[in-house]
């Protein structure tokens, strides 16, 4: 009996220690992972682009590599499009996200640089010595010294020029004789560079000259003094570099996108911050014909006057370029706007307002610069408002919370096509729009008139622009949509032509998303309660919603589901048709 009470109380030990100990392990884990991970009531966390386990309901810096966190909205409420970044008012302001209105215009034709000063090197001169000698005197003490043209810089002593002078004067006196020889000599004097009013005035004197001034043939200032007092010189040997700067180099450096908006001969005006307020003028005069692989920038070179030498070398200049590209109109979004991956480059245009904030992710392909703005070639309109500054910060947001972003963009469903095929696609996409007004009238009479103009139009389509997969597609498309006019003038029952008229919306809408369309801003709309509550959609030149597929019965139901402007591209997810209806107006 004994024994089995010492057991039990011996297990009953063993349950204990064992719970215990596997309670102290289990909490020792849970604190790590919910250190990193809070959210506030709100719905808005913060994280880091670099470590997205990282996660917290307040601004500050990641514990692992120190970048300040990004803030993000955890609000999934509802249906919302991978290309859309809803985020919270206090996110927009915390990241200084600022927007700025696609506008039509021209451009400012002016581009800033940045450099700075440098002398013109065909303005440094190197001063050498013409005989050797010693250096016997030094008037120029320090770099830096400014010097003037003839000024005496120094004196040397020379015994083979002391040799030359007292041969100089023994064929004075046999000139007359040995003219060649009185000739030679005095060449010889000239080749060390003593002028012929010092070799006269050698002959007039009868005396020779022990030493000799070297003399500055620039003025300038002396950037290099290679001697000193008692050094010997040989022949060739610099002695002094002097620099004239009266004229200057502005070097700047301009950007691969720059490159188109600059030429040789553009007028520029710059700023150095020791005249605030003060503009200097200079022309440029060369550009770098190499690319510096490790900063992508080239090379540029202007030439200024610098009157009063108030430019010194060195000194950073801020450059403001008068391009060749002045007077490009169009429209403009600045460059700050820009994620740049290519000709075809994304933009988040503002879709939401001041208190529910939202962003979509566009792909706009771009023209050339012009200033600090760039044309806008396809993807944007006039009044839309795209992020110019913060926009990083979006994009960094977007990626972290699973939306499509600059680095993860979908699969583009649109082909390469060409302009003519997109011309004559855009004219038939005209020509159905009229069969869509009349089933908006109920009238099944007026809609049988429509259908001939209509097979007309497609009759113009040129199949032949096209070749591979996107003949392939259109082939595919073509007999349906034939199909379906034709079956469409065939009835004068309304609600059959209805039916038939589905079927060419859709294939109409996947050829528009395929191929593209011109001029023309096209919208799909989408009635969820057509057929049955089956659904079904129709193509629109208006944002309007006017049902065709109920008239007057329920003009207004519907929504738009996708806007096809001219140049924009479709993903493959913007064609998904929804299975379960989001919503409809009355």
């Amino acid at each position: 009996m004994k024994n089995k009470r010492n057991i039990t109380i011996i297990i009953i030990g063993c349950l204990i220690f064992g719970a215990v100990a596997g309670w102290m392990i289990r909490g020792g884990e849970e604190h790590p992972a919910e250190e990193h991970t809070h959210i506030d009531e709100e719905g808005v966390e913060y994280t880091c682009s670099m470590h997205p386990q990282i996660r917290q309901n307040e601004p500050g810096q990641c514990p692992l590599c120190g970048m300040a966190l990004t803030p993000v909205s955890n609000n999934k409420g509802g249906e919302s499009s991978p290309f859309v970044l809803e985020i919270t008012p206090e996110a927009v302001a915390l990241s200084n996200v600022q927007t700025t209105r696609v506008k039509s215009g021209s451009g400012s034709g002016k581009l800033t640089l940045t450099g700075k000063i440098q002398a013109d090197e065909q303005r440094v001169k190197s001063l050498t010595a013409n005989y050797s000698g010693r250096v016997d005197q030094l008037f120029v003490n320090f770099t830096g010294q400014e010097v003037q043209r003839g000024q005496k810089l120094a004196t040397l002593y020379s015994p083979e020029l002391v040799n030359a002078q007292k041969e100089l004067l023994e064929t004075a006196k046999i000139k007359d004789s040995q003219p060649a020889l009185y000739e030679a000599t005095k060449e010889k004097l000239r080749l060390w560079n003593i002028s012929d009013k010092q070799i006269a005035a050698i002959e007039n004197s009868g005396q020779v000259d022990t030493q000799f001034d070297v003399l500055a043939d620039v003025a300038g200032v002396v950037t290099a003094r290679n001697i000193a007092m008692g050094d010997f010189v040989n022949r060739g040997t610099v002695m002094f570099e002097i620099v004239d700067l009266s004229n200057i180099w502005v070097m700047l450096d301009a950007y691969e996108s720059d490159l188109g908006a600059i030429r040789k001969g553009d007028d520029l005006s710059f700023q150095v911050s020791a005249y605030p307020g003060r503009e200097f003028n200079a022309k440029v005069t060369y550009i770098d014909p190499i690319l510096n692989p490790d900063t992508r920038t080239v090379g540029i070179r202007a030439e200024a006057v610098n009157r009063n030498f108030e430019l010194k070398p060195e000194m950073f200049v801020s450059a403001t370029i008068a391009t060749s590209q002045a007077g490009q109109s169009g429209l403009m979004i600045p460059k700050t706007a820009i994620l740049w991956t290519g000709p075809r480059s994304v933009v988040y245009v503002q879709i939401g307002n001041r208190e529910a904030p939202a962003f979509e992710m566009r792909e706009i392909e771009i023209g050339g610069r012009v200033g600090e703005d760039y044309l806008v070639l396809s993807g944007l309109e006039v009044g839309e408002e795209v992020v110019s500054n913060g926009v990083f910060a979006i994009d960094a947001a977007a990626q972290l919370s699973g939306n499509y972003s600059m680095m993860t963009r979908p699969e583009v469903k649109t082909l390469d096509t060409p302009e003519e095929f997109k011309k004559q696609l855009t004219a038939f996409v005209q020509s159905y729009l009229p069969i869509k007004d009349a089933l908006v009238k109920t009238d099944a009479k007026s809609t049988q008139s429509t259908i001939n103009p209509a097979k007309t139009s497609l009759g113009k389509v040129d199949m032949k622009l096209l070749d591979n997969k996107a003949h392939d597609i259109w082939m595919e498309l073509l007999k349906p949509i034939q199909n379906s006019l034709d079956k469409i003038v065939q009835t004068s029952d309304v609600e059959e032509q209805r039916k038939h008229f589905e079927t060419l919306s859709d294939n109409l809408i996947e050829a528009v998303e395929y191929f593209g369309v011109v001029e023309d801003t096209i919208y799909r709309q989408y009635c969820p309660m057509a057929f049955r509550d089956q659904g079904a959609y129709w193509l629109s030149g208006e944002k309007e919603i006017r049902n065709p597929y109920f008239g007057d019965k329920m003009l207004t139901c519907g929504e738009v589901k996708e806007t096809y402007q001219p140049g924009k591209r479709v993903t493959s997810e913007s064609g998904n048709r929804p299975d379960v209806p989001v919503g409809h107006q009355h």
